[in-house]
């Protein structure tokens, strides 16, 4: 056993079906009297049906969190923080939505419940990225992890596919490069694996039928270990790539991970024969890359990043800033290589190794 750092994130996590009737006893426990209540402009009513229980405690609430979370849409929420002289935070959502409650308490350092009702996984993680002028930053500060996490599986049962589908994949992005960070060790790697099995077992049960509740535990679980994964080490390639495609072209969060992800592992396996030893008994697959791609092609999963949004014509620019502040990685990034995975994940093409 080789010598390893492991540092465990503190949070309360309440796991199960019905778990958002203990909104008032999270909320009690955080001395929340003054709550502000988060989401999308999408999912603005579900959340003020969930926040319902907690009654007078929801003073204010604020519908705008968008992905890759914008500088300016926090601006305006920190607004009406400071108006309603908020004491916590609820956010009921997906990534968009965490990352936004996020922001606001790393300026403030108010407390948070987060309620997902996707497989995003942010909740779990200490890690923020903001965009702001074309261009998505991230950190890591103690203040921005969650105090409390409300995982209720009833809540994803009308997710619609397609995004359980993306999401859950992003949500393996988490634990894939969890295997082969720098801070890897063997607590992580355990939850990695675990999380990945998890989720790919679950997915094509809920694409077959998105009301199977065993299905739908099994992601969400696989989804909390894989943000779990993230949260504890670092990053690599294909985090860097995402934030970088994400905040120059604003691609849809999700479904870019799940595009880019079998060719940043294709490129990373030469050099991550451990990672990908786990990740083919993950998977079931003697070739991960070809796995996940595979995976994600047959439940419908768009894998083409100009058919997501990204223009023709900009794979060197994406390149360049994906190259000029880059994340480290287990493998040496070359310019020439990067270009070609780029072009592969823009024309939807399988994952290359080598």
């Amino acid at each position: 056993m080789e010598r390893f750092l492991y540092t465990g994130n503190p949070a309360r996590v309440v796991f199960g079906q019905g778990t958002i009737a203990s909104l008032p006893e999270e909320a009690d426990r955080l001395k929340a009297r003054r709550i502000l209540v988060l989401s999308t402009p999408e999912q603005a009513s579900q959340a003020a049906d969930i926040a319902k229980s907690l009654g007078a405690r929801v003073v204010a609430t604020f519908s705008k969190a968008q992905m890759h979370t914008p500088v300016e849409v926090t601006a305006d929420a920190m607004k009406t923080v400071e108006r309603h002289d908020i004491d916590a935070l609820l956010s009921v959502g997906g990534g968009s939505t965490t990352g936004l409650g996020k922001a606001i308490a790393l300026r403030t350092d108010l407390p948070q419940i987060v309620v997902p009702t996707t497989y995003a996984g942010s909740e779990a993680t200490p890690i923020l990225g903001e965009t702001d002028g074309g261009r998505k930053v991230t950190r890591s500060d103690p203040r921005i992890l969650p105090e409390v996490i409300v995982y209720d599986v009833d809540l994803t049962l009308t997710l619609p596919v397609p995004l359980s589908v993306t999401s859950g994949i992003n949500a393996v992005a988490h634990a894939v490069e969890a295997l082969y960070a720098k801070e890897a060790n063997p607590v992580v790697s355990l939850m990695a694996e675990e999380g990945i099995g998890a989720i790919v077992r679950a997915l094509p049960r809920i694409h077959a039928d998105k009301g199977d509740v065993e299905g739908r535990s099994s992601a969400l679980y696989g989804a909390w270990l894989c943000g779990v994964c993230l949260g504890s080490v670092g990053m690599a390639l294909h985090h860097k790539l995402c934030h970088t495609l994400g905040g120059m072209f604003n691609l849809p969060h999700a479904q870019l991970h799940t595009a880019v992800l079998p060719h940043a592992v294709a490129y990373n396996a030469s050099a991550t024969s451990a990672a990908m030893e786990r990740l083919s008994r993950a998977l079931a697959a003697p070739d991960p890359a070809m796995a996940l791609h595979k995976l994600a092609k047959g439940l419908g999963a768009e894998m083409s990043l100009r058919d997501l949004g990204m223009p023709d014509g900009s794979i060197e620019a994406v390149a360049d800033q994906a190259l000029s502040n880059a994340y480290w990685n287990p493998r040496a990034l070359d310019r020439k290589a990067l270009v070609q995975l780029l072009e592969r994940a823009f024309r939807g093409d399988e994952p290359r190794l080598g």
